[in-house]
């Protein structure tokens, strides 16, 4: 071990990495603070080396197995570097690659993994997106950092790489942190100049790409890109050769979600931050790993273009209608490999034999495919047939022939991997092979046959070769021409000349043919990787057929239904649903109605009741809509939309300094600031996590800004009844409530939304469906009794309950304020607080004075004995049109 724990340190130093991998032989080294890192992370055994008269720390894994280990260490957030031996000795190594979070080549599974480089100048952004596992590269500018932020979001990086400029901004690097949880790395500042990052997107794209793309040459997203590529490039990881293209896209091309409404609607993930109950986890019928990656792009990034999404309608549309038809594509998908990632891995140098077997499967099926959706009049008169002739079939047809024709039925591992007949040489060597194991696969039979020997067997192992062993009880019937080599408890191990000439043969073939099959891998491995684009394009072609076929499966089972798209800001939804609670429970449809003179509704009604679930509905089928599914709904025509916003609910960020309010006044800044005119916006309890007075103000204010300067179509729910008051004057606004039924002191929810303001809030009800205690629950309805009669409450000290002469509190609806009376209330004055409790819930506006005039109190007798069910409506008209005057 001499010299090797330096060099590894050496090599550390050099790679800049937090972990190194350093071979040894047939093992992975990790000596001194790498191995107790490793051994805490990942639950190796540590022992210890020495080395000039020091100890060091070891852990390692076998060669065949570092790829889990160094998966489980970048998935941790730790960059890992890899050292190669070189040559047939080991005292030659150099660092051949850095696996970092964005550059990890072995993942697996459905998600991409991106790592993404940012760039601002100016005012302007720009993002340049590359997921090393599939090949993908994506470029964007945009103009501010709430959007730039924003598109980070989409990503969900891995990694990011900022860029000179905003490598000391640490509140935009702390939001990058909070979004998307990402690694932030620093790369050189010379990758990001103008000039390099230029020179090197021309060098991977070619001299026209960034014209081509609309992207200006030292512009901010040229350099993005070219500082990502040059990161790739020095991490070692050898897949720049499968970024055939740059991919550009418009922001505004698609609908704008920030961090917080893809976490309000629990896209990918649920609150808790668990998939199982998301959208994606609901909708995921996907049968590929590409089909999956596809349908949660579509769900996090839906489209504006509504060329595009009638397109994907259609699809779904014939897919949905044609059962038989739908599950032969599903089932001629099913299993089909993941062809984005086997390109990486053709070009990274890293895909085996197996890996070009399934490359083979996988292309076996476009023809398949080709001929189900042509042979189907209903399959072909959709576009479904378009998304194939994204591939070039011949090109893919030669591909599949070539590498069938050139592996073997069940390729191995260093032999046995072509077909015979492929290559004359080798076929030779594996003729001459068989022939020596034939030889040592009848040796004993004939060593029976010719000796005395009955007893014999022929082995190998690594350290005495190929050997003849034979019991105890013949060793003296041995010929005199074996030579001994081992003596074991119950056998004596020999050798003969023969064997050791014929041993020298078999090792020599076996070398040699596995140099040639090494040889003959690497060019058939070479030539799928020169065809990476022709994979990369038939896997997005099979991904996107799977994520299709998946609308369509999930829209035929649960009765979703085609939207009509629409290029005005109407949204008009019959009984529509929520996509994932509808799966949990009977669920009670509502619908929801935008369009002029209502694009603003107050939504009131008890706690429970299901408020938040039909806002979060509205958003979800708008969504669903845009990403090209059939929504949960008897019918739905959809305005597009250029942006979602919701705020509903709010956590404590006290890392940050931030409470619950500044949480909720930041996402309202947000929303104030970034919605239009053509956008959705969802607002839940608005105001709610400061005084009643501040909260209603800012409540009210909201409101009419949203409803004057921002004209966006809005769903406000809220237990400020008293916004309720701005649907008779604000032209656009309207209240809508969900329904409770109340009897004999018994609340029923409905789930059914219907127009108008809610009368109250039932929050005790609710209270005492969550356990509240009976005498809290009880006391409070106690109170708020007497709130609504505008009668004094007492204030209730010690175990008992109010005693003669104790402190009562009156509350002026009025006015909003306390006033103490009684023996121990001293004079009439302010008592202190705002109140606090819910406003509307039937009670009567005052004044600010103690009782109502005559007149009103006379109106109100007559309001409260008038029989509504037994009144004809003439009659009730006349009487309110009296009651007005009198009033008045």
């Amino acid at each position: 071990m001499t010299g090797i724990v330096e060099e590894f340190l050496a090599l550390k130093e050099e790679s800049d990495a937090d972990v190194l991998a350093m071979q040894v032989g047939d093992f992975y080294e990790f000596f001194a603070d790498d191995a107790r890192l490793v051994a805490d992370e990942l639950d190796l055994k540590v022992s210890e080396k020495s080395s000039h008269g020091s100890s060091y720390p070891m852990a390692g894994v076998p060669l065949t197995e570092l790829t889990p280990y160094l998966k489980s260490l970048v998935e941790r957030g730790y960059t890992v570097a890899v050292a190669e031996q070189r040559g047939d000795d080991d005292t030659t190594r150099e660092v051949t690659r850095t696996a970092t979070p964005g550059t990890l080549l072995e993942a697996t599974g459905a998600d991409a993994r991106y790592l993404v480089a940012v760039v601002r100048d100016g005012d302007t952004y720009g993002l340049a997106a590359v997921d090393v596992t599939t090949g993908t590269f994506r470029l964007t500018e945009v103009e501010d950092e709430r959007r730039a932020l924003a598109e980070l979001g989409r990503f969900s990086p891995e990694e990011v790489l900022p860029g000179p400029t905003l490598r000391g901004d640490d509140d935009f690097c702390e939001a990058v942190r909070e979004d998307t949880d990402a690694t932030l790395s620093v790369h050189g500042t010379e990758a990001f100049a103008p000039g390099k990052a230029t020179h090197e997107v021309r060098e991977r794209f070619g001299e026209g790409a960034l014209r081509a793309v609309g992207v200006e040459s030292e512009g901010p997203g040229a350099r993005a890109a070219g500082a990502a590529l040059d990161y790739v490039a020095e991490t070692g990881v050898g897949v720049l050769s499968s970024l055939t293209r740059l991919q550009p896209y418009r922001a505004d091309d698609h609908v704008a979600l920030d961090p917080t409404t893809r976490r309000n609607l629990e896209l990918t993930a649920t609150m808790r931050g668990e998939r199982e109950g998301s959208l994606a986890a609901t909708l995921d019928h996907t049968v590929t790993a590409m089909g999956a990656r596809r349908l949660e792009a579509w769900l996090v990034r839906p489209l504006q273009r509504r060329a595009e999404l009638e397109r994907r309608h259609d699809c779904v549309a014939a897919l949905a209608d044609n059962a038989l038809e739908r599950d032969a594509v599903r089932e001629t998908l099913d299993g089909a490999a993941d062809l984005e990632r086997l390109a990486a891995r053709c070009t990274s140098g890293s895909a085996d034999p197996s890996a070009l077997k399934r490359v083979v499967d996988t292309l076996a099926r476009l023809p398949d495919l080709r001929e189900r959706v042509t042979s189907s009049p209903s399959l072909a008169d959709s576009p479904l047939g378009d998304v194939l002739d994204r591939v070039d079939a011949e090109a893919a047809a030669d591909l599949r022939e070539t590498v069938d024709d050139a592996l073997a039925d069940e390729p191995g591992g260093e032999t046995g991997i072509f077909a015979r007949g492929y290559d004359d040489e080798l076929d030779e060597l594996a003729a001459e092979h068989d022939d020596l194991v034939a030889w040592f696969d009848t040796l004993a039979e004939r060593v029976k046959a010719e000796s005395d020997l009955s007893r014999v067997t022929v082995d190998r192992n690594k350290t005495d070769g190929y050997y003849l062993q034979v019991g105890h009880s013949q060793t003296d019937r041995v010929p005199e021409s074996y030579r001994e080599v081992k003596t074991l408890k119950n056998s004596k191990r020999y050798r003969t000349e023969e064997l050791d000439a014929k041993e020298r043969a078999l090792f020599r073939v076996e070398e040699e043919r596995a140099a040639r099959e090494r040889e003959l891998f690497d060019e058939l491995r070479a030539e799928v990787a020169s065809h990476a684009s022709l994979l990369q394009d038939a896997g997005r072609a099979l991904a996107e057929l799977d994520a299709l076929a998946c609308f369509a499966e999930h829209a035929s089972a649960n009765r979703w239904t085609r939207p009509e798209l629409r290029d005005d800001r109407t949204l008009d939804v019959t009984a529509g649903r929520h996509p994932v609670v509808e799966q949990t429970v009977e669920f009670v449809p509502n619908d929801a109605r935008f369009g002029e003179g209502r694009r603003f509704l107050v939504v009131t009604g008890p706690n429970m009741s299901g408020k938040s679930t039909y806002m979060r509905q509205t958003a979800l089928i708008v969504l669903l809509a845009q990403a090209g599914s059939f929504v949960p709904a008897d019918s739905a025509a959809v305005g597009l939309v250029d942006g979602v916003y919701t705020r509903v609910g709010a956590l404590d960020e006290l890392a940050q300094g931030r409470s619950t309010f500044m949480v909720e006044m930041q996402e309202l800044s947000n929303i104030l600031h970034s919605a239009t005119e053509d956008s959705l916006v969802v607002l839940d309890e608005v105001g709610r996590g400061t005084a009643s007075d501040d909260g209603i103000s800012i409540a009210w204010a909201a409101t009419e800004y949203l409803h004057n300067e921002v004209r966006a179509k809005t769903l406000f729910a809220t237990h400020y009844h008293e916004l309720t008051e701005l649907a008779a004057r604000l032209e656009g606004v309207q209240n809508v409530h969900v329904t409770a039924e109340e009897r004999d002191g018994d609340v029923t929810f409905l789930r059914t939304v219907a127009d108008g303001p809610a009368d109250r809030s039932y929050g005790i009800h609710v209270a005492d469906l969550a356990g509240v205690p009976d005498p809290v629950v009880s006391r409070s309805r106690d109170v708020l009794e007497r709130l609504r009669a505008d009668e004094a409450v007492d204030v209730r000290g010690g175990s008992g309950g109010g005693s003669e002469g104790s402190e009562q509190v009156v509350f002026d609806l009025g006015s909003g304020e306390l006033r103490a009376t009684g023996d121990g209330g001293g004079d009439d004055g302010e008592a202190g607080g705002n109140g606090g409790r819910e406003r509307g819930g039937g009670s009567e506006a005052g004044d600010g004075s103690d009782a109502l005039d005559p007149e009103a109190e006379a109106v109100l007798d007559e309001l409260r004995g008038t029989d509504v069910n037994n009144s004809s409506p003439l009659d009730l008209l006349q009487r309110v049109n009296e009651w007005q005057k009198r009033l008045d």
